[in-house]
């Protein structure tokens, strides 16, 4: 099989294509030809990113609170998790929580709302803080996240500078019902194809460990290379207390990497992100990760704690990465970042966010 995965990325080199079979056979990979994978899958992510990776950083505009019930999530309806629950930011409290992730190394911001979706002042509002931000930082990249958009909503962000949205499938259509109830997997491509019409950037994709088979996972990530996704974040499953899918661990760190190669196989240029869950699922074996992704969320997710954010740094740096467009944050000669005694190694568990947006505490970046 070894020689497969490299023919496999010869041919996608050479301008093909992999396959729904090419991708079954990169999940399905014996654990022993791991290094075989990555190293084949990591010829892609270098032919279009070198050895890049991009910082990206979560503000969370309003937390809980939410009325749909996706049953994974922590601030779903009918979910008892013990999270953070404010409604929106101040533009001030969001640009100050914004200029903490990008003085970390981040050069894309993330303005996430929990909802169905916006309303018409709701987007004013984002409207608002992203004019402010760019004010202040003219080179940040922003990306909305703010649920079901109406006509005219993208065209109103984009005209405000935001440059990106970010509306996740999250699984396969055929497993879409099993998750949530209240709106469908064609409401999700809907909004996807409003932001894309708009010239917003597609940022698109998924959450393993959600009860799918292999051929669903294949299934999803063929359905995000048809929505032309320019990035994909790949989450893996936080099990959150009082959530339906609490205590559900499927994921080993192996199957996490294997999952973010056939990722770079099925997508070869676009931006694959490891997002929520990478600290308790791919563990020790994050930098593995980034050999075929490369794209991280830095400091803290919407609703729990992430890793030290200067561990991040460190690892990028150990690992030989240069940050896009901030390669002086890997300078080795550089001041450390400050460390913040809250951080934690994740394994098995799942540390709730209480610092950040929504709190007077300093945030994780």
């Amino acid at each position: 099989m070894t020689a497969h995965f490299d023919d496999l990325a010869d041919r996608i080199l050479s301008g093909g294509a992999a396959t729904e079979q090419d991708a079954l056979a990169v999940l399905r990979a014996d654990d022993a030809e791991l290094m075989h994978v990555v190293a084949a899958a990591g010829r892609l992510r270098r032919e279009h990113f070198g050895n890049t990776v991009k910082v990206n950083y979560l503000v969370n505009l309003k937390s809980g609170l939410c009325p749909e019930n996706c049953n994974y999530c922590s601030q779903a309806l009918g979910s008892k998790a013990p999270i953070l629950k404010y409604s929106w930011l101040s533009t001030d409290d969001a640009l100050k929580q914004a200029g903490a992730g990008l003085r970390g190394g981040a050069t894309r911001v993330c303005m996430v709302s929990s909802g169905r979706g916006p309303s018409d002042r709701d987007i004013d509002k984002v409207a608002a803080m992203t004019e402010a931000l760019k004010g202040e930082h003219p080179d940040v990249e922003v990306c909305a996240c703010l649920g079901l958009l109406k006509d005219g909503q993208a065209e109103r962000l984009k005209a405000a500078g935001v440059d990106a949205y970010n509306h996740n499938i999250n699984t396969a259509e055929s497993h879409h019902d099993n998750i949530v109830q209240t709106h469908t997997y064609d409401d999700r491509v809907e909004t996807i194809g409003k932001a894309k019409s708009a010239g917003l950037s597609p940022c698109s994709g998924l959450i393993a460990g959600l009860g799918e088979s292999d051929e669903q996972l294949v299934e999803a990530l063929f359905a995000l290379k048809a929505l032309d996704a320019d990035s994909i974040p790949v989450n893996f499953l936080m099990p959150f207390d009082g959530t339906p899918y609490e205590n559900t661990w499927e994921l080993t760190p192996i199957r996490a990497v294997k999952i973010l190669a056939m990722a770079r196989f099925v997508c070869p240029d676009a931006e694959i992100r490891i997002a929520g869950g990478r600290e308790m699922h791919l563990r020790t074996l994050q930098a593995l990760g980034l050999q075929v992704a490369n794209s991280i969320f830095l400091g803290d997710y919407l609703t729990s704690e992430g890793q030290d954010a200067q561990a991040d740094i460190e690892m990028l740096r150990d690992s030989g990465f240069v940050i896009l467009g901030a390669e002086d944050a890997l300078d080795p000669a550089a001041e450390p970042a400050e460390t913040h005694e809250h951080g934690h190694e994740a394994h098995h568990d799942l540390a709730i966010r209480h610092r950040g947006a929504g709190t007077e505490a300093p945030a994780n970046a």
